[in-house]
């Protein structure tokens, strides 16, 4: 049977994902669209989010009335942003976000133009237009020893004037997923950018996964089914499918592309990219005479050649989908690749690919209010973990599970990812971060058909399981999130 171990109540503050100061203010509610964005890679909190933080900024600079005063800028990364920053091109991002450029709308030719102009000339343009000094190791200060307690995931720009006094600074907090909060005067947090307002308040809050299920139970509606009801709180029905759809489109643009190329990702590791190669080797096998007894895991294959060719991607700092970050970018498409290739989806009065996404995006959001999607706060568990339960319940409501079936599939992708650490080699999103979101990716399948043989039912509950994972990553060693003191990251420079 269901466990229902008490969790935090209700109405417990969830401010950087419920890890701050009771007084701080809280994303009161997410919509899906909130989980899943368009941006690029290598990482969500490392790379999105200081890029948001760095737009942000300009604004706060423009409103001091002394913009054109600005002569030279100073930006302090802290704790894990100190630590492995570099790796994950939080300094390139910045410089990005400085010049006005946006994670979600910049095209992948401006980045390097923009990185190789900043480069020669020793000169970034503040917002497009402002031209200040701008040498990257006297304007960037990597303090990894300095640990925020809000969290790990810190940094403060600077600006100042000729007479080198200050005209603008600002602190951020980077929480993973893209998720930004901004530190203002006395103590206050507030999300960057502002929560879009809602029309009306959701007809069908939730906040736990019992709470979901209970819902799905009163109303007699499925899971996608209420999820949709809940977005009209921000847009219209139709507006959520489209976009939706474009974030699927975003997915698939993705894959193919990754798909497509090959080479060596960047960085210092040297990592040959294996995805076209792969699909290559899979094309032949498939087109090949079959002989003897059938391979029933093929499919698996093909599962890890979609994973692997969304990481590679975003390890090259291209165009991903934040689902629901980018160091677990590859997760949820190679499920829904795999959907699309093998599985029965019906269409009804949504394409299953947008009823996928919002049920994966309802987990999501249980994880995010109950938790941790930040790899720097609970280790990998609360990134791979979080996008493999996301995944599974998405594939377990496509396949037509039911509410309890879809609760039963997300717990057991938490479940089997409990403790899991985040060591990136050299800080870097390629080792062991491309091979496991292959690796969850199958989890994932394996846990909504787990879930689909039994009728809900089940002794360790969602609720209970997210709570286990943000016990786990409170009791996680610092050295275990996204720091690359710890695990392998430490093993490689050993050896």
């Amino acid at each position: 049977m269901t466990s229902h171990v008490p969790t935090a109540p209700l109405n417990a503050p969830a401010a950087l994902g419920r890890h701050a100061t009771e007084t701080a203010p809280v994303f009161e509610s997410l919509s899906v669209l909130d989980l899943f964005k368009i941006g690029i890679g290598p990482s969500s909190s490392h790379t999105v989010g200081p890029m948001r933080a760095a737009l942000d900024f300009v604004v706060q600079a423009d409103a001091s009335g002394r913009f054109d005063g600005i002569v030279r800028l100073r930006v302090d990364l802290f704790g894990s942003l100190g630590a492995t920053g570099s790796g994950h091109g939080t300094d390139t991002a910045i410089m990005l976000g400085l010049s006005g450029l946006a994670p979600d709308t910049v095209e992948t030719p401006q980045i390097a133009e923009t990185l190789e102009r900043i480069r020669a000339t020793t000169e970034l343009r503040l917002g497009g237009r402002r031209p200040v000094a701008f040498d990257e190791a006297k304007v960037f200060v990597f303090r990894p020893l300095t640990v925020r307690p809000e969290h790990p995931n810190a940094l403060r720009i600077t600006a100042y004037d000729a007479d080198d006094e200050t005209i603008a600074i600002a602190g951020y907090y980077s929480i993973g997923g893209g998720f930004v909060m901004r530190h203002d005067e006395g103590d206050v947090l507030s999300p960057v950018p502002a929560p879009a307002t809602q029309a009306h308040p959701m007809p069908f809050p939730f906040s736990h996964g019992d709470e979901l299920v209970a819902r799905c139970r009163e109303t007699g509606m499925s899971v996608a089914e209420l999820m949709l009801e809940n977005e009209t709180a921000w847009r219209p029905r139709e507006q959520t499918v489209a976009q939706l759809e474009r974030i699927w489109e975003v997915m698939q643009e993705c894959v193919a592309h990754g798909i497509a190329t090959d080479g060596i990702l960047p960085g210092g590791l040297d990592v040959k990219r294996r995805s076209k190669d792969w699909q290559e080797k899979l094309l032949a096998r498939d087109a090949a005479p079959k002989t003897g007894r059938p391979d029933l895991l093929e499919g698996m294959e093909w599962v890890n050649l979609y994973a692997l060719a969304v990481n590679e991607e975003n390890a090259a700092g291209a165009r991903v989908v934040t689902a629901p970050t980018n160091g677990a970018a590859g997760i949820i498409p190679a499920v829904m690749h795999y959907a699309d290739r093998f599985a029965n989806c019906v269409d009804d009065e949504v394409p299953w690919h947008v009823r996928f996404l919002l049920v994966a995006g309802a987990i999501g959001i249980i994880i995010k209010s109950n938790a941790s999607i930040s790899g720097a706060e609970v280790g990998c568990q609360g990134e791979v973990g979080s996008a493999c339960a996301m995944a599974a319940a998405g594939f377990a409501a496509v396949l037509g599970a039911t509410p309890e079936q879809i609760e039963n599939a997300a717990e057991i992708g938490i479940e089997h990812n409990l403790g899991l650490t985040c060591d990136p080699i050299k800080g870097l999103v390629q080792i062991p971060c491309i091979e496991r979101n292959a690796m969850a990716s199958v989890k994932a399948i394996n846990a909504a058909r787990m879930a689909q043989q039994g009728d809900g039912t089940h002794y360790v509950s969602l609720d209970t399981a997210v709570e286990t994972m943000r016990r786990t990553g409170a009791d996680m060693s610092d050295k275990y999130k996204e720091t690359s003191l710890g695990g392998l990251a430490v093993a490689f420079i050993e050896c």
